[in-house]
């Protein structure tokens, strides 16, 4: 008689939630090939951007700026400044993933929101990693198979101005942004934003708004710090102790 070992109904849920987000993101690659197309960059350069820089947003800021012919040190600026976020990621990922060498390389490459997202969602070391890597990895496909597809499209389209394209970046890029104004400290930090890039709009050179427009999250996270009473920084909460957790069992 025969025995199976069962399977992990643990990690078949992780790999749902990584190939519906793996596929919700990818779909929004069609649209940075077409629009990175409709701001000049040709087939080459967009690919690229998806290849190396595969950031998402930062990739949609960059096309933004060259798009409404601001400098490359404006664009290459602002999509850095987004990017930044990757490496706080690291910093929370590193423990959980505990790669080392070539892997720990590889790693970083596939740090973005999504895996990042997917990976932190689950409630063990084991799946965790399986959540970063089926998550991070399956939107790198999605996304760049997308992007070759909507290069096509904007080829296809002709003169980005006849459809509104030379807008669409900045309409896409709200797009992505829209569902994280939940909390009042981001919608405050959107709006200040607002404030200081329409005030720079018109005496700026394209990409400088946005840049400063930044600002408006180290303002708005200066008053945001909770404080007590006595005004000192009230100091960080433990999160909750998961007993799911070996490091739970063993105390």
């Amino acid at each position: 008689m025969s025995t199976t070992t069962p399977r992990d109904p643990g990690r078949s849920r992780v790999l749902r939630q990584a190939l519906s987000v793996s596929v919700a993101t990818g779909l929004y690659g069609i649209s940075f090939g077409a629009l990175s197309i409709a701001a000049g960059l040709n087939a080459w350069q967009t690919m690229a951007l998806s290849l190396l820089m595969f950031t998402g947003g930062s990739q949609f800021a960059f096309i933004g700026v060259v798009g409404a012919g601001g400098a490359p040190a404006s664009a290459i600026l602002t999509s850095g400044l987004l990017g930044v976020r990757m490496g706080l990621y690291g910093v929370q990922l590193g423990p959980a993933l505990a790669l080392k060498g070539w892997r720990r390389v590889a790693a970083a490459h596939f740090t973005i929101d999504e895996s990042m997202a997917v990976s932190t969602a689950q409630t063990t070391p084991a799946l965790r990693r399986a959540g970063f890597w089926w998550a991070g990895i399956g939107v790198f496909i999605g996304w760049n198979v997308c992007t070759f597809v909507g290069i096509l499209a904007g080829n296809a389209i002709g003169d980005p101005k006849s459809w509104g394209l030379d807008a669409a970046a900045a309409a896409a890029f709200l797009g992505l942004l829209w569902p994280r104004l939940a909390s009042r400290s981001a919608q405050a930090c959107a709006a200040l934003a607002v404030v200081i890039a329409c005030a720079l709009t018109p005496i700026t050179p394209a990409g400088i708004p946005v840049l400063g427009a930044a600002c408006a999250a180290i303002i708005v996270g200066i008053f945001d710090i909770p404080r007590n009473k006595s005004g000192e920084p009230d100091p960080p909460i433990d999160p909750p102790i998961d007993p799911d957790l070996p490091e739970a069992r063993d105390e």
